[in-house]
Protein backbone atom coordinates (compact mmCIF):
# COMPACT_ATOMS: atom_id res chain seq x y z
CA UNK A 1 0.00 0.00 0.00
CA UNK A 2 1.54 3.49 -0.86
CA UNK A 3 2.35 5.72 1.99
CA UNK A 4 0.20 8.38 0.72
CA UNK A 5 -2.80 5.85 1.80
CA UNK A 6 -1.42 4.74 4.73
CA UNK A 7 -0.87 8.40 6.19
CA UNK A 8 -4.22 9.40 6.19
CA UNK A 9 -5.68 6.43 7.75
CA UNK A 10 -2.92 6.87 10.98
CA UNK A 11 -4.30 10.10 11.21
CA UNK A 12 -7.76 9.04 11.05
CA UNK A 13 -7.36 6.30 13.61
CA UNK A 14 -5.18 9.10 16.10
CA UNK A 15 -7.77 11.49 16.08
CA UNK A 16 -10.61 10.29 18.62
CA UNK A 17 -7.75 9.39 21.09
CA UNK A 18 -6.27 13.38 20.68
CA UNK A 19 -10.17 14.81 21.54
CA UNK A 20 -10.22 12.18 24.39
CA UNK A 21 -6.77 12.82 25.82
CA UNK A 22 -6.32 16.55 25.51
CA UNK A 23 -9.48 17.57 27.32
CA UNK A 24 -8.13 15.50 30.09
CA UNK A 25 -4.80 16.78 29.99
CA UNK A 26 -6.13 20.19 30.25
CA UNK A 27 -8.29 19.63 33.09
CA UNK A 28 -5.74 18.12 35.07
CA UNK A 29 -3.43 21.37 34.58
CA UNK A 30 -3.37 23.45 37.75
CA UNK A 31 -4.66 26.16 38.16
CA UNK A 32 -2.45 29.50 39.78
CA UNK A 33 -4.20 30.72 42.83
CA UNK A 34 -5.40 34.00 42.63
CA UNK A 35 -2.95 36.60 44.48
CA UNK A 36 -3.43 36.60 48.50
CA UNK A 37 -4.89 40.18 49.43
CA UNK A 38 -2.08 42.29 50.81
CA UNK A 39 -1.98 42.23 54.51
CA UNK A 40 -2.01 45.82 56.74
CA UNK A 41 1.01 48.08 56.08
CA UNK A 42 3.80 47.53 58.85
CA UNK A 43 6.72 50.35 58.61
CA UNK A 44 8.79 48.80 61.10
CA UNK A 45 8.78 45.42 58.99
CA UNK A 46 9.68 47.70 56.05
CA UNK A 47 12.67 49.29 57.81
CA UNK A 48 13.87 46.02 59.01
CA UNK A 49 13.41 44.40 56.02
CA UNK A 50 16.03 47.05 54.29
CA UNK A 51 18.53 46.94 56.81
CA UNK A 52 20.53 49.84 58.36
CA UNK A 53 17.26 51.37 60.61
CA UNK A 54 17.78 49.89 63.50
CA UNK A 55 18.14 53.26 65.68
CA UNK A 56 14.49 54.42 63.74
CA UNK A 57 13.10 51.30 64.36
CA UNK A 58 14.11 51.37 68.05
CA UNK A 59 13.06 55.05 68.56
CA UNK A 60 9.80 54.26 66.75
CA UNK A 61 8.99 51.42 69.13
CA UNK A 62 10.39 53.45 72.47
CA UNK A 63 8.09 56.49 71.24
CA UNK A 64 5.22 54.18 70.03
CA UNK A 65 5.16 56.44 67.10
CA UNK A 66 5.51 53.29 64.68
CA UNK A 67 2.20 51.73 65.83
CA UNK A 68 -0.04 54.95 66.27
CA UNK A 69 1.51 55.24 62.34
CA UNK A 70 0.32 51.32 60.96
CA UNK A 71 -3.20 52.18 63.15
CA UNK A 72 -3.44 55.58 60.78
CA UNK A 73 -2.74 53.79 57.52
CA UNK A 74 -4.70 51.13 57.67
CA UNK A 75 -7.46 53.40 57.83
CA UNK A 76 -6.31 56.52 55.99
CA UNK A 77 -7.28 58.08 52.64
CA UNK A 78 -4.91 60.22 52.63
CA UNK A 79 -1.91 58.02 53.45
CA UNK A 80 1.51 58.92 54.83
CA UNK A 81 5.11 59.78 53.73
CA UNK A 82 8.22 58.72 55.90
CA UNK A 83 11.85 59.98 56.12
CA UNK A 84 13.75 57.49 56.99
CA UNK A 85 17.46 58.28 58.47
CA UNK A 86 20.08 55.30 58.34
CA UNK A 87 22.01 54.43 61.37
CA UNK A 88 24.78 56.82 59.93
CA UNK A 89 23.04 59.09 60.00
CA UNK A 90 22.15 58.81 63.60
CA UNK A 91 26.06 58.23 63.94
CA UNK A 92 26.82 61.30 62.97
CA UNK A 93 25.09 63.42 65.18
CA UNK A 94 26.89 65.30 68.08
CA UNK A 95 27.23 63.15 70.52
CA UNK A 96 24.45 63.37 73.02
CA UNK A 97 22.07 64.68 70.86
CA UNK A 98 19.10 62.01 71.28
CA UNK A 99 20.57 61.20 75.35
CA UNK A 100 19.89 65.50 75.35
CA UNK A 101 16.22 64.86 74.54
CA UNK A 102 13.02 64.18 76.64
CA UNK A 103 10.67 61.67 76.03
CA UNK A 104 8.19 64.39 74.41
CA UNK A 105 11.06 66.15 71.94
CA UNK A 106 12.09 62.47 70.72
CA UNK A 107 8.11 62.13 70.29
CA UNK A 108 8.76 65.31 67.98
CA UNK A 109 11.64 63.93 66.56
CA UNK A 110 10.26 61.06 65.39
CA UNK A 111 6.91 62.49 63.91
CA UNK A 112 9.33 65.07 62.73
CA UNK A 113 10.04 63.05 59.80
CA UNK A 114 6.25 61.91 58.49
CA UNK A 115 3.99 64.19 56.51
CA UNK A 116 0.51 63.08 57.32
CA UNK A 117 0.16 62.46 53.31
CA UNK A 118 1.21 59.99 50.61
CA UNK A 119 3.97 62.00 48.44
CA UNK A 120 5.71 60.09 45.31
CA UNK A 121 8.69 61.48 44.37
CA UNK A 122 7.14 63.80 41.28
CA UNK A 123 4.80 65.17 43.85
CA UNK A 124 7.76 66.12 46.03
CA UNK A 125 9.38 67.92 42.76
CA UNK A 126 6.57 70.46 42.97
CA UNK A 127 4.75 70.14 46.43
CA UNK A 128 4.25 73.77 47.95
CA UNK A 129 6.26 74.67 50.47
CA UNK A 130 6.04 74.03 53.76
CA UNK A 131 5.07 70.62 54.20
CA UNK A 132 3.46 69.79 57.43
CA UNK A 133 4.39 67.21 59.29
CA UNK A 134 3.23 65.26 62.11
CA UNK A 135 5.07 66.91 65.01
CA UNK A 136 3.19 69.81 66.51
CA UNK A 137 4.82 72.64 68.99
CA UNK A 138 3.41 73.00 72.80
CA UNK A 139 1.54 76.24 71.15
CA UNK A 140 0.11 74.31 68.85
CA UNK A 141 2.47 75.27 66.00
CA UNK A 142 3.34 72.74 63.35
CA UNK A 143 6.61 71.68 62.27
CA UNK A 144 7.33 71.79 58.62
CA UNK A 145 9.89 70.44 55.74
CA UNK A 146 10.85 72.19 52.49
CA UNK A 147 12.18 70.74 49.14
CA UNK A 148 13.65 71.63 46.07
CA UNK A 149 14.29 69.77 43.21
CA UNK A 150 16.78 69.64 40.39
CA UNK A 151 16.04 67.49 37.46
CA UNK A 152 15.42 64.33 39.20
CA UNK A 153 16.93 65.29 42.25
CA UNK A 154 14.96 65.79 45.49
CA UNK A 155 16.32 67.47 48.64
CA UNK A 156 14.89 68.09 51.78
CA UNK A 157 15.78 70.78 54.16
CA UNK A 158 14.46 71.42 57.99
CA UNK A 159 15.97 75.02 57.78
CA UNK A 160 19.19 73.29 60.06
CA UNK A 161 19.72 70.39 57.63
CA UNK A 162 19.84 69.88 54.07
CA UNK A 163 20.08 66.19 52.47
CA UNK A 164 19.26 64.54 49.36
CA UNK A 165 16.23 62.05 49.08
CA UNK A 166 18.51 58.77 47.95
CA UNK A 167 16.21 55.72 47.54
CA UNK A 168 12.63 54.84 47.79
CA UNK A 169 11.75 52.30 49.98
CA UNK A 170 8.66 51.86 49.57
CA UNK A 171 5.94 54.00 47.06
CA UNK A 172 2.73 52.75 47.05
CA UNK A 173 -0.58 54.06 48.45
CA UNK A 174 -1.08 54.42 51.45
CA UNK A 175 2.63 54.57 52.42
CA UNK A 176 5.94 55.93 50.99
CA UNK A 177 8.89 55.30 52.78
CA UNK A 178 11.89 57.45 51.42
CA UNK A 179 15.56 57.15 52.70
CA UNK A 180 17.26 60.08 53.85
CA UNK A 181 21.26 60.25 55.24
CA UNK A 182 20.86 62.90 57.53
CA UNK A 183 18.55 63.26 60.35
CA UNK A 184 16.25 66.04 60.41
CA UNK A 185 16.52 68.54 62.89
CA UNK A 186 13.80 70.59 63.11
CA UNK A 187 14.52 74.27 64.66
CA UNK A 188 12.00 74.40 66.89
CA UNK A 189 13.78 71.64 68.98
CA UNK A 190 18.17 72.12 67.90
CA UNK A 191 18.42 76.18 66.74
CA UNK A 192 20.41 77.90 69.32
CA UNK A 193 18.73 80.56 71.36
CA UNK A 194 18.90 84.41 70.12
CA UNK A 195 21.08 86.34 72.21
CA UNK A 196 18.40 88.56 72.88
CA UNK A 197 16.99 85.39 74.86
CA UNK A 198 20.09 85.24 76.72
CA UNK A 199 20.27 86.95 80.28
CA UNK A 200 22.16 90.47 80.02
CA UNK A 201 25.29 91.23 81.20
CA UNK A 202 23.40 93.68 84.05
CA UNK A 203 21.08 90.84 84.99
CA UNK A 204 24.26 88.08 85.54
CA UNK A 205 26.63 90.68 87.20
CA UNK A 206 23.59 92.44 89.47
CA UNK A 207 23.92 90.59 92.74
CA UNK A 208 27.67 91.24 92.23
CA UNK A 209 27.07 95.10 91.56
CA UNK A 210 24.51 95.14 94.65
CA UNK A 211 27.32 94.05 96.87
CA UNK A 212 29.47 96.44 95.37
CA UNK A 213 26.91 99.13 95.48
CA UNK A 214 26.70 98.16 99.39
CA UNK A 215 30.08 98.33 100.05
CA UNK A 216 30.56 101.82 97.86
CA UNK A 217 28.06 103.28 100.20
CA UNK A 218 29.30 102.07 103.05
CA UNK A 219 32.77 103.57 102.61
CA UNK A 220 31.13 107.29 101.56
CA UNK A 221 29.09 107.21 104.87
CA UNK A 222 31.84 107.63 107.28
CA UNK A 223 33.34 110.45 104.79
CA UNK A 224 29.54 112.36 105.34
CA UNK A 225 29.51 111.61 108.64
CA UNK A 226 33.01 113.30 109.53
CA UNK A 227 32.09 116.31 107.71
CA UNK A 228 29.36 116.64 109.52
CA UNK A 229 31.02 116.49 112.80
CA UNK A 230 33.61 118.85 111.93
CA UNK A 231 31.40 121.57 110.88
CA UNK A 232 29.48 121.35 114.07
CA UNK A 233 32.75 121.73 115.81
CA UNK A 234 33.38 124.90 114.02
CA UNK A 235 30.14 126.25 114.72
CA UNK A 236 30.67 125.60 118.36
CA UNK A 237 33.98 127.06 118.40
CA UNK A 238 32.72 130.55 116.80
CA UNK A 239 30.10 130.33 119.78
CA UNK A 240 32.07 129.71 122.65
CA UNK A 241 34.46 132.95 121.01
CA UNK A 242 31.74 134.96 120.83
CA UNK A 243 30.44 134.40 124.60
CA UNK A 244 34.03 134.80 125.83
CA UNK A 245 34.40 138.07 124.00
CA UNK A 246 31.41 139.56 125.18
CA UNK A 247 32.61 138.29 129.04
CA UNK A 248 35.63 140.21 128.73
CA UNK A 249 33.72 143.51 127.77
CA UNK A 250 31.44 143.07 130.66
CA UNK A 251 34.16 143.05 132.95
Amino acid sequence: MAASTILPLILLTLTPVLLITIPQTLAQTPVAPAPAPAGPVNLTGILDKNGQYTTLIRLLQQTQVGTQVNNQLNGSTEGMTVFAPTDNAFNNLKAGTLNGLNNQQQVQLVLYHIAPKYYSLSDLQSVPNPVRTQATGQNGGVFGLNFTSQGNQVNVSSGMVVTQINNALRQQFPLAVYQVDKVLLPEELFEAKSPSEAPSDVDKGSPADGKNSTRTVGAEEPSTAGNGSGGLNVGFGVVVGLALACMGVLS
